[in-house]
Protein backbone atom coordinates (compact mmCIF):
# COMPACT_ATOMS: atom_id res chain seq x y z
CA UNK A 1 0.00 0.00 0.00
CA UNK A 2 1.48 3.31 -1.09
CA UNK A 3 0.68 5.36 2.03
CA UNK A 4 0.68 8.59 0.00
CA UNK A 5 4.38 9.13 0.69
CA UNK A 6 5.82 12.55 -0.03
CA UNK A 7 9.11 14.18 0.92
CA UNK A 8 10.36 17.71 1.48
CA UNK A 9 13.64 16.64 -0.10
CA UNK A 10 13.69 17.29 -3.83
CA UNK A 11 15.82 14.24 -4.69
CA UNK A 12 13.71 11.86 -2.62
CA UNK A 13 10.50 13.25 -4.09
CA UNK A 14 11.87 12.76 -7.59
CA UNK A 15 12.33 9.06 -6.88
CA UNK A 16 8.90 8.79 -5.23
CA UNK A 17 7.41 10.34 -8.36
CA UNK A 18 9.17 7.68 -10.44
CA UNK A 19 7.82 5.02 -8.11
CA UNK A 20 4.25 6.28 -8.52
CA UNK A 21 4.56 6.10 -12.30
CA UNK A 22 6.03 2.59 -12.38
CA UNK A 23 4.10 0.80 -9.64
CA UNK A 24 0.66 -0.78 -10.07
CA UNK A 25 -2.27 0.95 -8.47
CA UNK A 26 -2.80 -1.76 -5.88
CA UNK A 27 -0.69 -4.34 -4.11
CA UNK A 28 -0.80 -7.93 -5.32
CA UNK A 29 0.81 -10.28 -2.83
CA UNK A 30 3.47 -12.67 -4.08
CA UNK A 31 7.21 -13.25 -4.10
CA UNK A 32 7.81 -13.29 -7.86
CA UNK A 33 8.42 -9.55 -8.28
CA UNK A 34 10.57 -9.05 -5.18
CA UNK A 35 12.61 -12.09 -6.21
CA UNK A 36 13.23 -10.52 -9.63
CA UNK A 37 14.28 -7.26 -8.03
CA UNK A 38 16.66 -9.04 -5.67
CA UNK A 39 18.23 -11.02 -8.51
CA UNK A 40 18.79 -7.88 -10.58
CA UNK A 41 20.43 -6.23 -7.54
CA UNK A 42 22.72 -9.19 -6.88
CA UNK A 43 20.59 -10.73 -4.12
CA UNK A 44 21.55 -8.35 -1.29
CA UNK A 45 19.06 -10.05 1.03
CA UNK A 46 21.48 -12.98 1.24
CA UNK A 47 24.14 -10.74 2.77
CA UNK A 48 22.22 -9.23 5.67
CA UNK A 49 23.28 -9.36 9.33
CA UNK A 50 21.37 -11.93 11.46
CA UNK A 51 17.67 -11.32 10.76
CA UNK A 52 14.83 -11.19 13.32
CA UNK A 53 11.61 -11.49 11.27
CA UNK A 54 8.35 -10.36 12.93
CA UNK A 55 4.72 -10.81 11.85
CA UNK A 56 1.35 -10.30 13.55
CA UNK A 57 -1.95 -8.47 13.24
CA UNK A 58 -1.25 -6.17 16.20
CA UNK A 59 1.92 -5.67 18.18
CA UNK A 60 4.53 -6.53 15.58
CA UNK A 61 5.85 -2.97 15.43
CA UNK A 62 6.07 -2.75 19.21
CA UNK A 63 7.81 -6.13 19.31
CA UNK A 64 10.36 -4.78 16.84
CA UNK A 65 10.86 -1.77 19.12
CA UNK A 66 11.56 -4.05 22.10
CA UNK A 67 13.94 -6.18 20.02
CA UNK A 68 15.83 -3.09 18.95
CA UNK A 69 15.91 -1.73 22.50
CA UNK A 70 17.36 -4.96 23.88
CA UNK A 71 20.00 -5.25 21.19
CA UNK A 72 21.04 -1.61 21.43
CA UNK A 73 21.14 -1.75 25.22
CA UNK A 74 23.85 -4.39 24.75
CA UNK A 75 25.83 -2.09 22.47
CA UNK A 76 24.76 -3.77 19.23
CA UNK A 77 24.20 -1.83 16.01
CA UNK A 78 20.86 -2.66 14.41
CA UNK A 79 19.22 -2.21 11.00
CA UNK A 80 15.41 -1.93 11.19
CA UNK A 81 12.75 -2.07 8.46
CA UNK A 82 9.18 -1.22 9.51
CA UNK A 83 6.00 0.10 7.90
CA UNK A 84 4.07 2.22 7.39
CA UNK A 85 5.75 5.52 8.18
CA UNK A 86 3.86 8.12 10.17
CA UNK A 87 5.27 11.43 8.92
CA UNK A 88 8.46 10.89 6.92
CA UNK A 89 9.17 8.05 4.51
CA UNK A 90 12.64 7.77 6.10
CA UNK A 91 11.06 6.24 9.23
CA UNK A 92 10.75 2.91 7.43
CA UNK A 93 14.50 2.34 7.12
CA UNK A 94 16.93 2.63 10.02
CA UNK A 95 20.60 1.94 9.20
CA UNK A 96 22.75 0.89 12.16
CA UNK A 97 20.45 2.73 14.55
CA UNK A 98 19.94 5.92 12.54
CA UNK A 99 17.06 6.89 10.26
CA UNK A 100 18.18 6.76 6.65
CA UNK A 101 19.21 10.20 5.41
CA UNK A 102 17.47 11.88 2.49
CA UNK A 103 20.61 11.53 0.40
CA UNK A 104 20.86 7.80 1.11
CA UNK A 105 17.15 7.23 0.59
CA UNK A 106 17.14 8.97 -2.79
CA UNK A 107 20.19 7.00 -3.89
CA UNK A 108 18.86 3.59 -2.90
CA UNK A 109 15.41 4.20 -4.38
CA UNK A 110 17.08 5.34 -7.59
CA UNK A 111 19.23 2.21 -7.79
CA UNK A 112 16.21 -0.05 -7.36
CA UNK A 113 14.04 1.87 -9.79
CA UNK A 114 16.82 1.89 -12.39
CA UNK A 115 16.65 -1.91 -12.58
CA UNK A 116 12.90 -2.31 -12.04
CA UNK A 117 11.76 -1.87 -15.64
CA UNK A 118 9.19 -4.50 -16.60
CA UNK A 119 8.90 -6.04 -13.13
CA UNK A 120 5.70 -4.12 -12.28
CA UNK A 121 6.82 -4.05 -8.65
CA UNK A 122 4.59 -2.49 -6.00
CA UNK A 123 5.41 0.48 -3.82
CA UNK A 124 6.19 -1.80 -0.88
CA UNK A 125 8.31 -4.18 -2.96
CA UNK A 126 10.52 -1.36 -4.22
CA UNK A 127 10.82 0.00 -0.69
CA UNK A 128 11.74 -3.45 0.64
CA UNK A 129 14.38 -3.88 -2.04
CA UNK A 130 15.87 -0.46 -1.25
CA UNK A 131 16.00 -1.30 2.46
CA UNK A 132 17.67 -4.68 1.91
CA UNK A 133 20.21 -3.13 -0.45
CA UNK A 134 21.05 -0.46 2.12
CA UNK A 135 21.33 -3.02 4.92
CA UNK A 136 23.62 -5.26 2.89
CA UNK A 137 25.99 -2.36 2.20
CA UNK A 138 26.28 -1.17 5.81
CA UNK A 139 27.68 -3.18 8.70
CA UNK A 140 25.50 -4.00 11.69
CA UNK A 141 25.20 -6.70 14.33
CA UNK A 142 21.56 -7.51 13.65
CA UNK A 143 18.66 -6.77 11.33
CA UNK A 144 15.00 -6.47 12.43
CA UNK A 145 12.45 -6.90 9.66
CA UNK A 146 8.73 -6.26 10.19
CA UNK A 147 6.32 -7.99 7.83
CA UNK A 148 4.29 -5.52 5.80
CA UNK A 149 1.11 -7.50 5.20
CA UNK A 150 0.40 -11.12 6.12
CA UNK A 151 3.64 -13.08 5.95
CA UNK A 152 3.70 -15.98 3.54
CA UNK A 153 3.47 -13.81 0.41
CA UNK A 154 4.80 -10.57 1.88
CA UNK A 155 7.81 -9.07 0.11
CA UNK A 156 9.93 -9.38 3.27
CA UNK A 157 9.48 -13.17 3.11
CA UNK A 158 12.07 -13.31 0.34
CA UNK A 159 14.47 -13.71 3.27
CA UNK A 160 15.33 -17.41 3.50
CA UNK A 161 17.61 -17.65 6.54
CA UNK A 162 16.46 -15.57 9.54
CA UNK A 163 17.87 -16.55 12.92
CA UNK A 164 14.42 -16.44 14.55
CA UNK A 165 10.84 -15.62 13.50
CA UNK A 166 8.15 -14.20 15.74
CA UNK A 167 4.40 -13.73 15.51
CA UNK A 168 2.57 -11.28 17.79
CA UNK A 169 -1.19 -11.05 18.34
CA UNK A 170 -3.49 -12.51 15.70
CA UNK A 171 -6.77 -10.87 14.72
CA UNK A 172 -9.07 -10.09 11.83
CA UNK A 173 -7.68 -7.42 9.52
CA UNK A 174 -6.86 -7.00 5.82
CA UNK A 175 -9.48 -9.64 4.98
CA UNK A 176 -9.31 -8.90 1.26
CA UNK A 177 -5.70 -10.08 1.25
CA UNK A 178 -5.52 -12.62 4.08
CA UNK A 179 -8.97 -14.17 4.41
CA UNK A 180 -11.84 -13.60 6.82
CA UNK A 181 -11.15 -16.24 9.47
CA UNK A 182 -8.44 -16.53 12.11
CA UNK A 183 -7.41 -19.89 10.65
CA UNK A 184 -6.67 -18.32 7.28
CA UNK A 185 -4.91 -15.34 8.82
CA UNK A 186 -2.82 -17.54 11.11
CA UNK A 187 -1.74 -19.63 8.13
CA UNK A 188 -0.57 -16.50 6.28
CA UNK A 189 1.33 -15.16 9.29
CA UNK A 190 2.94 -18.55 10.05
CA UNK A 191 4.15 -18.64 6.46
CA UNK A 192 7.28 -16.77 7.60
CA UNK A 193 8.52 -19.97 9.30
CA UNK A 194 11.92 -21.09 7.99
CA UNK A 195 14.16 -24.09 8.49
CA UNK A 196 16.72 -23.52 11.21
CA UNK A 197 14.85 -20.52 12.66
CA UNK A 198 12.59 -21.17 15.68
CA UNK A 199 9.07 -19.80 15.27
CA UNK A 200 8.25 -17.96 18.50
CA UNK A 201 4.66 -16.87 19.08
CA UNK A 202 2.32 -15.38 21.62
CA UNK A 203 -0.49 -17.45 23.13
CA UNK A 204 -3.22 -18.52 20.69
CA UNK A 205 -6.49 -20.44 20.91
CA UNK A 206 -6.05 -24.20 20.66
CA UNK A 207 -8.15 -24.19 17.50
CA UNK A 208 -5.21 -22.51 15.72
CA UNK A 209 -2.62 -25.08 16.81
CA UNK A 210 -3.05 -27.33 13.74
CA UNK A 211 -2.59 -24.34 11.44
CA UNK A 212 0.63 -23.22 13.13
CA UNK A 213 1.95 -26.77 13.33
CA UNK A 214 1.30 -27.32 9.65
CA UNK A 215 3.48 -24.32 8.76
CA UNK A 216 6.17 -25.43 11.21
CA UNK A 217 6.29 -28.95 9.80
CA UNK A 218 6.45 -27.68 6.22
CA UNK A 219 9.34 -25.41 7.19
CA UNK A 220 11.15 -28.16 9.12
CA UNK A 221 11.53 -25.97 12.18
CA UNK A 222 10.18 -25.88 15.74
CA UNK A 223 7.39 -23.88 17.32
CA UNK A 224 8.04 -22.19 20.66
CA UNK A 225 4.69 -20.85 21.79
CA UNK A 226 3.70 -18.89 24.86
CA UNK A 227 2.40 -21.24 27.52
CA UNK A 228 4.56 -24.06 26.23
CA UNK A 229 8.15 -23.03 25.48
CA UNK A 230 7.95 -19.73 27.37
CA UNK A 231 5.59 -17.60 29.43
CA UNK A 232 5.35 -14.23 31.14
CA UNK A 233 3.13 -12.49 33.68
CA UNK A 234 3.03 -9.31 35.74
CA UNK A 235 3.53 -9.59 39.47
CA UNK A 236 4.09 -6.64 41.82
CA UNK A 237 4.65 -4.25 38.91
CA UNK A 238 7.38 -6.35 37.32
CA UNK A 239 7.47 -8.67 34.30
CA UNK A 240 8.26 -12.22 35.32
CA UNK A 241 9.43 -14.18 32.28
CA UNK A 242 10.48 -17.83 32.14
CA UNK A 243 11.62 -20.40 29.59
CA UNK A 244 13.90 -23.45 29.50
CA UNK A 245 16.94 -21.19 29.93
CA UNK A 246 15.67 -19.87 33.24
CA UNK A 247 13.82 -16.92 34.68
CA UNK A 248 14.03 -13.21 34.00
CA UNK A 249 12.55 -10.30 35.93
CA UNK A 250 12.31 -6.86 34.31
CA UNK A 251 10.61 -3.48 34.79
CA UNK A 252 7.26 -2.87 33.14
CA UNK A 253 7.43 -1.31 29.66
CA UNK A 254 7.58 2.44 29.27
CA UNK A 255 5.14 1.99 26.37
CA UNK A 256 1.61 2.40 27.72
CA UNK A 257 -0.93 -0.42 27.87
CA UNK A 258 -1.04 -3.84 29.49
CA UNK A 259 -0.74 -5.47 26.04
CA UNK A 260 2.82 -4.15 25.75
CA UNK A 261 3.91 -6.64 28.41
CA UNK A 262 3.17 -9.48 25.99
CA UNK A 263 4.97 -7.73 23.14
CA UNK A 264 8.03 -7.18 25.34
CA UNK A 265 7.92 -10.82 26.46
CA UNK A 266 7.70 -12.02 22.84
CA UNK A 267 10.84 -9.99 22.12
CA UNK A 268 12.55 -11.61 25.12
CA UNK A 269 11.58 -15.05 23.84
CA UNK A 270 12.89 -14.32 20.35
CA UNK A 271 16.18 -12.96 21.67
CA UNK A 272 16.67 -15.91 24.03
CA UNK A 273 15.84 -18.58 21.43
CA UNK A 274 18.56 -17.66 18.96
CA UNK A 275 22.32 -17.81 19.37
CA UNK A 276 23.58 -15.74 16.42
CA UNK A 277 23.57 -12.52 18.47
CA UNK A 278 24.46 -13.14 22.14
CA UNK A 279 22.76 -10.78 24.57
CA UNK A 280 23.36 -10.03 28.24
CA UNK A 281 20.65 -10.32 30.86
CA UNK A 282 21.24 -6.68 31.76
CA UNK A 283 20.30 -5.65 28.21
CA UNK A 284 17.07 -7.62 28.37
CA UNK A 285 16.19 -5.93 31.64
CA UNK A 286 16.82 -2.53 30.06
CA UNK A 287 14.72 -3.19 26.94
CA UNK A 288 11.26 -2.40 28.42
CA UNK A 289 12.44 1.05 29.47
CA UNK A 290 14.41 1.82 26.31
CA UNK A 291 11.73 0.89 23.79
CA UNK A 292 9.84 3.69 22.08
CA UNK A 293 7.17 3.33 19.39
CA UNK A 294 5.19 6.44 18.38
CA UNK A 295 1.40 6.59 17.97
CA UNK A 296 0.82 3.68 20.34
CA UNK A 297 -0.99 5.23 23.31
CA UNK A 298 1.51 8.06 23.00
CA UNK A 299 1.06 11.04 25.30
CA UNK A 300 1.21 14.13 23.13
CA UNK A 301 3.25 17.14 24.10
CA UNK A 302 1.53 20.50 24.34
CA UNK A 303 2.66 21.48 20.86
CA UNK A 304 1.14 23.69 18.16
CA UNK A 305 -1.90 21.48 17.52
CA UNK A 306 -2.82 21.32 21.20
CA UNK A 307 -2.30 25.04 21.84
CA UNK A 308 -6.03 25.76 22.15
CA UNK A 309 -6.43 23.21 24.94
CA UNK A 310 -5.80 23.78 28.63
CA UNK A 311 -2.25 23.05 29.80
CA UNK A 312 -3.82 20.47 32.10
CA UNK A 313 -5.41 18.52 29.22
CA UNK A 314 -4.15 15.00 28.68
CA UNK A 315 -4.09 13.77 25.08
CA UNK A 316 -3.29 10.26 23.91
CA UNK A 317 -2.63 9.27 20.30
CA UNK A 318 -3.01 5.75 18.92
CA UNK A 319 -3.08 4.49 15.34
CA UNK A 320 -4.86 1.20 16.15
CA UNK A 321 -7.71 0.40 13.78
CA UNK A 322 -9.05 -3.13 14.30
CA UNK A 323 -10.94 -5.10 16.94
CA UNK A 324 -7.82 -6.33 18.73
CA UNK A 325 -6.41 -2.82 18.92
CA UNK A 326 -9.74 -1.52 20.19
CA UNK A 327 -9.72 -4.06 23.01
CA UNK A 328 -6.17 -3.16 24.03
CA UNK A 329 -6.76 0.59 23.90
CA UNK A 330 -10.14 0.34 25.62
CA UNK A 331 -8.62 -1.72 28.45
CA UNK A 332 -6.04 1.00 29.02
CA UNK A 333 -8.72 3.55 29.88
CA UNK A 334 -9.73 2.24 33.28
CA UNK A 335 -12.02 4.16 35.62
CA UNK A 336 -8.96 4.98 37.70
CA UNK A 337 -7.09 6.44 34.73
CA UNK A 338 -10.11 8.44 33.59
CA UNK A 339 -10.61 9.81 37.13
CA UNK A 340 -14.37 9.86 36.79
CA UNK A 341 -14.29 11.65 33.44
CA UNK A 342 -15.36 10.61 29.97
CA UNK A 343 -13.01 10.73 27.00
CA UNK A 344 -13.33 13.17 24.14
CA UNK A 345 -12.78 10.83 21.19
CA UNK A 346 -11.32 12.42 18.05
CA UNK A 347 -11.41 9.75 15.37
CA UNK A 348 -11.02 9.09 11.67
CA UNK A 349 -10.95 5.61 10.16
CA UNK A 350 -10.46 4.09 6.74
CA UNK A 351 -13.65 2.83 5.09
CA UNK A 352 -12.32 -0.75 4.86
CA UNK A 353 -11.88 -1.03 8.65
CA UNK A 354 -14.49 -2.46 11.03
CA UNK A 355 -15.60 0.61 12.92
CA UNK A 356 -18.16 -1.06 15.20
CA UNK A 357 -15.84 -3.79 16.49
CA UNK A 358 -13.05 -1.29 17.06
CA UNK A 359 -15.26 1.06 19.09
CA UNK A 360 -17.19 -1.57 21.06
CA UNK A 361 -14.67 -1.68 23.97
CA UNK A 362 -15.07 2.08 24.46
CA UNK A 363 -18.77 1.93 25.33
CA UNK A 364 -19.39 3.91 28.51
CA UNK A 365 -15.96 5.57 28.38
CA UNK A 366 -16.67 8.21 25.72
CA UNK A 367 -18.44 11.50 26.39
CA UNK A 368 -18.50 12.81 22.83
CA UNK A 369 -17.28 11.63 19.44
CA UNK A 370 -15.55 14.08 17.10
CA UNK A 371 -15.48 12.59 13.60
CA UNK A 372 -12.68 13.44 11.18
CA UNK A 373 -11.85 12.62 7.57
CA UNK A 374 -8.60 10.81 6.79
CA UNK A 375 -7.10 13.04 4.09
CA UNK A 376 -6.27 11.26 0.85
CA UNK A 377 -8.08 8.03 1.77
CA UNK A 378 -11.57 6.59 1.62
CA UNK A 379 -12.88 6.88 5.16
CA UNK A 380 -16.02 6.31 7.20
CA UNK A 381 -18.43 9.26 6.88
CA UNK A 382 -19.59 11.23 9.94
CA UNK A 383 -22.97 9.48 9.79
CA UNK A 384 -21.36 6.17 10.78
CA UNK A 385 -19.89 7.69 13.92
CA UNK A 386 -23.12 9.53 14.65
CA UNK A 387 -25.07 6.24 14.55
CA UNK A 388 -22.79 4.73 17.19
CA UNK A 389 -22.97 7.87 19.30
CA UNK A 390 -26.77 7.79 19.15
CA UNK A 391 -26.76 4.17 20.29
CA UNK A 392 -24.58 5.15 23.25
CA UNK A 393 -26.67 8.21 24.05
CA UNK A 394 -23.87 10.70 23.46
CA UNK A 395 -23.21 13.47 20.97
CA UNK A 396 -21.22 13.40 17.75
CA UNK A 397 -19.76 16.34 15.85
CA UNK A 398 -18.21 16.25 12.38
CA UNK A 399 -15.13 18.38 11.70
CA UNK A 400 -13.11 19.24 8.61
CA UNK A 401 -9.77 18.62 10.33
CA UNK A 402 -8.07 17.97 13.67
CA UNK A 403 -7.38 21.65 14.42
CA UNK A 404 -11.09 22.41 14.14
CA UNK A 405 -11.97 19.44 16.36
CA UNK A 406 -9.54 20.44 19.11
CA UNK A 407 -10.67 24.06 18.95
CA UNK A 408 -14.27 22.95 19.43
CA UNK A 409 -13.32 20.72 22.35
CA UNK A 410 -11.37 23.57 23.98
CA UNK A 411 -14.36 25.93 23.68
CA UNK A 412 -16.83 23.39 25.07
CA UNK A 413 -14.53 22.49 27.96
CA UNK A 414 -14.11 26.17 28.85
CA UNK A 415 -17.88 26.69 28.91
CA UNK A 416 -18.42 23.53 30.97
CA UNK A 417 -15.62 24.34 33.39
CA UNK A 418 -13.74 21.19 32.42
CA UNK A 419 -10.20 22.31 33.16
CA UNK A 420 -8.32 19.02 32.71
CA UNK A 421 -10.03 17.16 29.85
CA UNK A 422 -8.86 13.78 28.62
CA UNK A 423 -8.71 13.15 24.88
CA UNK A 424 -7.98 10.17 22.67
CA UNK A 425 -7.10 10.76 19.03
CA UNK A 426 -7.08 7.61 16.94
CA UNK A 427 -8.54 5.21 14.43
CA UNK A 428 -5.85 5.39 11.75
CA UNK A 429 -2.06 5.43 11.43
CA UNK A 430 -2.45 7.88 8.56
CA UNK A 431 -4.37 10.24 10.83
CA UNK A 432 -1.82 9.66 13.61
CA UNK A 433 0.98 10.73 11.30
CA UNK A 434 -0.87 13.92 10.42
CA UNK A 435 -1.42 14.66 14.12
CA UNK A 436 2.28 14.25 14.90
CA UNK A 437 3.19 16.51 11.98
CA UNK A 438 0.74 19.22 13.03
CA UNK A 439 1.94 19.02 16.63
CA UNK A 440 5.60 19.20 15.58
CA UNK A 441 6.42 15.80 17.12
CA UNK A 442 8.28 14.04 14.31
CA UNK A 443 9.30 10.43 15.06
CA UNK A 444 13.06 10.01 15.29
Amino acid sequence: MADHAVSDDRQVQAQLDRLWSLSPGADVLGLERITQLMERLGNPHRSLPPVFHVAGTNGKGSTCAFLRAGLEADGKSVHVFTSPHLVRFNERIRIAGQLISDEQLARYLERVLDIAEGVNASFFEVTTAAAFLAFAEHEADACIIEVGLGGRLDATNVITDPVVCGIAQLGIDHQAFLGDTLDKIAAEKAGIAKAGAPLVTQRYAESLFPVIMDAVVKASTRWIGQGDGWDAAVYRDRIHYRDDLGRLETPLPRLAGAHQVQNAALAFAMLRHQDAVPLSEAALKAAPLWAHWPARLQRLEHGPLLRSLSDKATVWLDGGHNAGAGEAIGAFFTAERLEGQKLHLVIGMLANKELDSFLAPFAGKIGHIHALPVPGHDHHPPERFAAIAAKWGIGCTAHDDASQALGTIATRCAVAGEHAPKLLIGGSLYLAGEILRLNDQLPD
